[in-house]
């Protein structure tokens, strides 16, 4: 097995988030993801309607910016292209042109991506893992999935869609991502295999930085975790 420049695997695939050492986010009763941005009129998609859609299965390998990965996992869910060409392409109006896509969480972490790397083939919003429903470590009740871009780019807990015709600014929700996009100014495009963690700095530059702090938060995330008392997934 190779993996990309960089990474070292780890067993299992740990909590991380920005809510740390807290709980994830409640689940919503039932819960929409918004649509925005430049679409003629905002609009909710139910959840439910996301059952309604083809499913995709994918198995792919989860990097993390800070350097580790998780392999084999095993999602499903509906791909990203199938939600914007049935729902979101015909909100736009015909002269918009979109650029950039915008993922939100509830825990208020978000990313964006360019309208190309969102409509890849194995793009998804994901509703289950390893043939289980998500649960909240991991991104209840659905999440973002972009398999050749860092950890990162994939929302958890996803509840917001904003299609820009424009590269948005990286302001982002909460405390801790604003701190830590201070400290990991994330790259654009964040492609997993060319090592794009850092816009600025060169990946031997932040790769010892990352590596240090990655058990401290790890540490944190896990006190967190819904299920730390129950041992480790099985592959």
């Amino acid at each position: 097995m190779t993996l990309p420049p960089g990474q070292r695997l780890v067993d299992g695939f740990p909590r991380f988030g920005v809510h740390l050492s807290k709980p994830a986010p409640a689940v919503p009763v039932d819960p929409v993801i918004d649509i925005g941005g430049v679409v003629t009129e905002p609009f909710q998609l139910p959840l439910a309607v996301l059952a309604t859609l083809p499913r995709q299965a994918l198995t792919a390998d989860f990097h993390c910016v800070a350097g580790w990965s998780a392999i084999d996992l095993h999602w499903e869910g509906v791909s990203f292209e199938t939600v914007y060409r049935r729902f979101i392409e015909p909100a736009l109006a015909p002269t918009t042109t979109v650029t950039h896509v915008v993922f939100r969480g509830l825990d208020g972490f978000r990313s964006a991506i360019t309208i190309e790397d969102a409509l890849a083939d194995d793009v998804l919003i994901a509703q289950s893992l390893d043939g289980r429903p998500l649960d909240a470590d991991h991104g209840a009740p659905a999440r973002l999935v972009s398999p050749n871009q860092y950890g990162y780019v994939s929302i958890k807990h996803l509840c917001r869609i904003e299609v820009r015709s424009t590269e948005p600014e990286d302001r982002s929700g909460s405390l801790i991502d604003r701190m830590l996009s201070l400290l990991f100014e994330r790259h654009p495009t964040a492609k997993v295999w060319h090592e794009e963690r850092h816009s600025r700095l060169p990946s031997w530059v932040v790769r010892p930085l990352y590596r240090a702090l990655t058990p401290i938060f790890m540490r944190l995330c896990a006190k967190g975790s819904r299920h730390a008392v129950q041992p480790p997934r099985s592959r």
